[in-house]
């Protein structure tokens, strides 16, 4: 049986961590051995922040439609009461979208959030 050389697959596979190494600082980018760690961390970071991006996001939107709907006179957590009361399913990304750039359709759906929520806001004493 023949030996098997093994340098043609090292150096593959070595060209392709230095290349996810590309733009890396300092020995990160060019040395194997500390571009393979460089490499795996920046994975570990991007596996985890792709999750953490839909949190931001949506902390985002939230943000958006708070200051959007105290425009209207209601807050937040009212104003999804308000929805949910009044049947209108829409989610947090549209109706962020809808504020920013439909204001006058904004304004609408508030107004029916507005209409479903109970009028007694007086708060006991």
């Amino acid at each position: 049986m023949a030996r098997v050389k093994r340098g043609v697959t090292s150096h593959a596979k070595h060209k392709k961590v230095l290349k996810a190494a590309k733009g890396y600082y300092g020995r990160r980018k060019n040395t194997i051995r500390i571009a393979k760690q460089a490499v795996e961390k920046g994975m570990q970071y991007a596996y985890r922040d792709r999750k953490n991006k839909k949190r931001t996001f949506r902390a985002l939107w939230i943000q958006r439609l708070n200051a959007a709907v105290r425009e209207h006179g209601l807050t937040y957590s009212r104003f999804i009461d308000g929805l949910a009361k009044s049947g209108i399913v829409v989610d947090r990304k549209a109706l962020s979208e809808l504020a920013i750039h439909e204001p006058a359709s904004f304004a609408a759906v508030v107004e029916k959030a507005k209409a479903a929520l109970p009028q007694n806001t007086a708060k006991a004493a």
